[in-house]
């Protein structure tokens, strides 16, 4: 990935909906130049796709949790496709040390809180916190 490249891919993670002719003008590129550009580093896999951000408080979660299960024996299959079919987790990673999955949910109560991981309590130890704060959202890595 060239300088270019990397001002073009931060620029659409600034906004994917920036255009062509915009992203063109700010590096100096004619259009198809750009979209050609584009279009190498998604084939290359560097830019996997463009998407929106979605406000949750807007959409009345006003709570998000962190969740880290720990799956009891021989139930790991189980817990992963329930986090998988739960739609209030947003995010979930599997990991290494003392818990399998550290996931990301979005709630509008407590109460929902409470009636999501019972579901899980016969089949995995849990912990939780709830985000205060985003410090950090997510943003690209180091180009």
């Amino acid at each position: 990935m060239d300088a270019i490249d990397k001002k073009l891919v931060t620029r659409l993670a600034d906004n994917s909906r920036i255009s062509l002719k915009q992203l063109a003008e700010e590096t100096g590129l004619a259009p198809p130049t750009v979209a050609e550009r584009l279009k190498r580093l998604e084939e290359r896999g560097e830019l996997a796709g463009f998407t929106i951000v979605v406000s949750p408080s807007a959409l009345g979660y006003a709570l998000q949790a962190i969740v880290r299960l720990n799956p009891l024996p021989g139930a790991l299959r189980v817990v992963e496709q329930m986090i998988i079919e739960t739609p209030q987790f947003v995010e979930c990673d599997r990991v290494t040390g003392e818990d399998c999955f550290v996931a990301r949910l979005y709630l509008r109560s407590i109460d929902d809180l409470d009636k999501i991981l019972e579901r899980f309590h016969d089949h995995a130890q849990t912990i939780t916190a709830i985000v205060k704060s985003q410090p950090v959202t997510r943003r690209l890595p180091p180009l």
